[in-house]
């Protein structure tokens, strides 16, 4: 089975790849949307992300505040 993994910067086209992938039937398996599953309200990676680096990394809605977090990876090397 030929596999083929989608990378690239931020407008690149990798939605649109995706997209025809999926008009033609063809299995995808997309991280962002897995990472997205995995730290939503309630998962337990959200509550490993709130007990190492506070409550400060939720919205006010209990979600994860990505760009608090982004901030706070890249802020060191």
């Amino acid at each position: 089975m030929l596999k083929i993994g989608l990378t690239g910067g931020i407008g690149c086209g990798k939605t649109t790849v995706s997209k025809i992938f999926d008009q033609l039937h063809i299995p995808i398996i997309d991280a962002d949307e897995i990472a997205h599953q995995l730290v939503a309200v309630g998962q337990p990676a959200l509550l490993e992300i709130e007990q190492a680096y506070g409550s400060g990394m939720l919205s006010s809605d209990g979600s994860l505040n990505r760009k608090k977090l982004r901030e706070l990876i890249f802020s060191e090397p």
